[in-house]
């Protein structure tokens, strides 16, 4: 071999260690940085369950609801020992469900929430059910939807929900909100109607701020353009913003004639813009913008990646 071939050898060695080294380096980051978003979303979901939900005997949503049934009828069942039994069975079904990250990662997102649920939490100073009610929901939300922002979930309900988010598109607050109004029915005939009324508004809000925090703050919208000036709007799309159009041929109705509709996705961020610049090439272009329950694509997408 000739010591051109060696260096070249000891180059590529270099260069495979270096691909390796950048490889563990990002997932460990990923590792730390998923790990803490299921810490900080346990720790504000256990503010909303232990600071708010217990004192008030509010009923919740998932496992964390039928734990704490468990204990307003046996206190010597702590709520965090059976949330964590509870999850054991569920997580030998999901196995075959989900990907093996999210699955590992739900594992520890059990585990981690269960944790937080076995420390003590300060009550918070709320005396106004009502009032009770929106900050749990606004907590507990606001909790489950960064750790649904991580690869992983905190166990219980949120593997259901992600299954069906899969599967069948299914939004996350809407099967959160339906699963559980059978827990509410066994909540108000065990315990007290008015306590289940109260709890469906936390419900009622902890669902809507899932999908804000999930995929609210990425929301897409999906735009479809109808103009003489097609060609110019096209190249425009494409040159100024960046993004990719679709040419859909089509028919007028009424007139008969030929048109070309162009269809695009976009950010929120991006509305105004492609709305300014649609209306300074001909301010009589016929548009129509929708919005999108999840887009899947590496540009634009914004389905979380589970």
């Amino acid at each position: 071999m000739s010591i051109f071939r060696i260096e070249d050898h000891f180059s590529e060695e270099k260069d495979m260690g270096r691909r390796a080294w950048k490889s563990i380096s990002l997932t460990l980051k990923q590792l730390l940085w998923n790990t803490f978003l299921i810490l900080l979303g346990s720790i504000i979901c256990c503010l909303g369950i232990k600071g708010i939900i217990l004192p008030h005997r509010f009923f919740s949503a998932g496992f964390t609801g039928v734990s704490l049934l468990l204990y307003y009828m046996f206190p010597s069942i702590p709520v965090y020992a059976s949330y964590f039994a509870m999850n054991i069975p569920l997580f030998a079904i999901a196995l075959l469900y989900v990907g093996h990250r999210f699955f590992f990662y739900s594992i520890l997102g059990m585990v981690i929430f269960s944790w937080t649920l076995a420390f003590p939490i300060p009550v918070l100073p709320v005396n106004d059910n009502i009032l009770a009610a929106l900050m749990a929901g606004i907590f507990i939300g606001t909790g489950s939807g960064i750790i649904l922002r991580s690869f992983g979930s905190a166990g219980g309900l949120d593997v259901l929900c992600v299954i069906l988010l899969k599967k069948f598109s299914v939004r996350l607050g809407t099967t959160i909100l339906a699963f559980n109004i059978v827990l509410l029915a066994a909540g108000a005939f065990l315990f007290s109607l008015e306590m289940a009324l109260y709890t469906l508004i936390s419900l009622f809000v902890s669902s809507n701020i899932v999908d804000i925090v999930v995929t609210g703050l990425s929301q897409r919208k999906a735009v479809y353009i109808i103009s003489p000036r097609w060609n110019d709007i096209y190249r425009m799309i494409i040159d100024e913003m960046r993004r990719g159009v679709t040419i859909i041929r089509g028919q007028g109705g009424y007139s008969g004639q030929d048109e070309q509709i162009l269809f695009t996705v976009i950010t929120m961020r991006e509305l105004p813009e492609i709305k300014k610049l649609i209306h300074g090439l001909d301010p009589n272009a016929f548009v129509v913008v929708t919005d999108t329950l999840e887009v899947m694509g590496h540009r634009i997408g914004n389905q979380p990646h589970w």
